[in-house]
């Protein structure tokens, strides 16, 4: 099935109407994840024109409420969106250029982490964020300290 196509049927599926600004959107998002709204906005701009960036904030927005995004929010980092969902992944994050990646739980199911005291929450999601630095940027300064 083609990209537009199963895009078109997420959006239907989750009872969201099909919007030129909604498959823009998760196109940007499938080529480019964990992408900023900013970064998003600004590709579906160059994609259809005059859409604002509160539309393309909208749209994230409804897609994350929905499903069909996941938002995650690395410190000290803009909060960036992603396609992969549902599933029980983590992030890896480089301090120094901020790539992020990622990271397949080999735990297995979620939530892949238990905590020592639940307080009596049906805990059913665990974020695990690993840092480090990428191969680039240990290239690039190589004497730079791998911890801040």
């Amino acid at each position: 099935m083609p990209i537009d196509s199963a895009l078109r049927e997420q959006l239907r599926t989750v009872g969201l109407r099909v919007t030129a600004p909604r498959l823009a959107a998760l196109e940007v998002l499938a080529e480019s994840p964990h992408s900023t709204a900013d970064f998003v906005a600004s590709r579906v701009r160059e994609q259809l024109g005059g859409v604002s960036t509160q539309a393309v904030y909208d749209t994230l927005r409804v897609c994350a409420e929905k499903g069909l995004l996941r938002r995650i929010e690395p410190a000290g980092s803009a909060v960036r969106y992603e396609t992969r969902t549902g599933d029980n992944h983590h992030h890896l994050v480089c301090r120094d250029c901020g790539d992020i990646r990622d990271i397949d739980c080999v735990v297995g199911g979620a939530p892949c982490l238990t905590p020592d005291d639940d307080h009596g929450f049906v805990v059913d999601e665990a974020e695990v964020t690993f840092w480090g630095r990428c191969p680039r940027c240990v290239a690039t300064h190589p004497s730079k300290p791998s911890a801040q």
